[in-house]
């Protein structure tokens, strides 16, 4: 069977969570290879060493990246370019989910520092991202399902619809909808140069740091909320990403698109 993908995939925030998922999701699909970031440098080498272990066949280049720092980004795009030569899969993943603060109760310093990481660096990595793709053509030329490149930014429902009462996260929900924002403006600025940019938005989803409050009250009371009466897997993440950055996907521009259970059609 022909592989999904057979490119070069770039993804933030890959020791852990979604990111991780999305790494190894791209490598059984046939990436042929991986430049993967993260602050944590220790954690993204075990995420390689994982990577390298179960598809012994892919290259992987682990990367230390901040994506609140400028100059980080530029930097280990350009690393990954010059190790493969190009980027063909960016998904811009890194973030943080911020305090559960209404606007009254939150100081400026929590507002900037989720703006920073999850707008700003999100923006800050596709523009390193777009600039690359610009350099390279499609990996079949000459063929309408294939582009100079595919970006998948990382919103969230939440870019969609605000927080209940019970989760009041003003910074994150503003966040996420200038994710969706940036998104199509991008992709309406880029269609026509051969790059496909879309926004991922999923639910509530079982990475680590969500596991660790699920059991609260708060958080029983958000999975009572979803229709699917659970919250999504990793991987069931991570597989949509990979569709989303894939041929199948090839006529998509600018999309949001939702994996939430059901959470927002109520």
């Amino acid at each position: 069977m022909a592989s999904l993908l057979k490119g070069v995939g770039f993804i933030t925030g890959a020791a852990s969570g979604i990111g991780k998922a999305t790494a190894f999701s791209f490598a059984k699909h046939g990436a042929r290879a991986l430049a993967i970031g993260d602050l944590n440098s220790a954690a993204i080498n075990d995420t390689a060493a994982e990577i390298k272990n179960s598809f012994p066949n892919i290259e992987v280049l682990p990367l230390e990246l901040d994506v609140g720092d400028e100059k980080s980004i530029d930097e280990v795009v350009a690393q990954a370019a010059s190790k493969f030569g190009r980027i063909d899969y960016a998904v811009n993943n890194a973030g943080v989910g911020g305090d559960m603060i209404p606007s009254g109760g939150l100081s400026s310093s929590d507002w900037q520092r989720v703006v920073n990481i999850n707008l700003s660096g999100v923006w800050k990595s596709s523009r390193a991202e777009i600039r690359q793709m610009l350099k390279q053509q499609p990996l079949e030329p000459n063929s309408v399902r294939y582009n100079r490149g595919t970006i998948v930014n990382m919103a969230s429902m939440y870019g969609l619809i605000a927080t209940s009462l019970n989760t009041p996260a003003v910074a994150y929900t503003a966040t996420k909808h200038g994710v969706i924002g940036l998104t199509k403006a991008d992709a309406i600025a880029y269609a026509r140069e051969g790059i496909r940019i879309n926004a991922m938005c999923p639910g509530y989803v079982a990475t680590p740091l969500l596991k660790n409050s699920s059991a609260s009250e708060i958080m029983q009371r958000e999975i009572e909320r979803t229709p699917a009466g659970r919250i999504a897997e990793m991987e069931e993440i991570a597989d949509t990403i990979t569709f989303m950055v894939s041929p199948m996907s090839s006529f998509m521009y600018g999309a949001g698109l939702v994996a939430d259970g059901g959470f927002t059609i109520q």
